[in-house]
């Protein structure tokens, strides 16, 4: 965002911060939510690159297309179980799991970065 448009939405009270400080999540708790997208994100990868479409990877794993559009899109409702479960059904190892996650640190995570906007009333 532009810093004009930033001191406008400000001079009508909005209030700029991060996704980590509106939600009130703790280092921990931010980088558990990165570590969670990012094996949505490598599950939609890998899916798409063995040319699977959703409904196929819903039968392999006994479940319904919604199920894997939620994992895909990091939808909380989703386990980090199933999440691990559907990569291994798609042919991820252990190191692509490793590799999907190793960009997510604790201490600096991408939302920690992301500024959202905020209207105090």
């Amino acid at each position: 965002m532009d810093g004009i448009k930033r001191q406008r939405l400000e001079a009508k009270g909005w209030k700029f911060g991060t996704a980590e400080e509106f939600l009130g999540l703790s280092p921990e708790e931010a980088a558990f939510v990165e570590l969670k997208l990012a094996l949505s994100k490598r599950l939609k990868e890998l899916r798409v690159s063995h040319q699977l479409s959703q409904n196929a990877l819903a039968r392999r794993l006994n479940s319904s297309q919604s199920r894997v559009a939620k994992m895909e899109a990091g939808d909380p409702s989703v386990s980090t179980d199933l999440l691990i479960r559907a990569l291994f059904s798609v042919g991820a190892t252990p190191q692509d799991l490793a590799e999907a996650i190793a960009p997510v640190e604790p201490t600096k995570t991408k939302s920690a970065s992301r500024s959202c906007a905020v209207l105090e009333r």
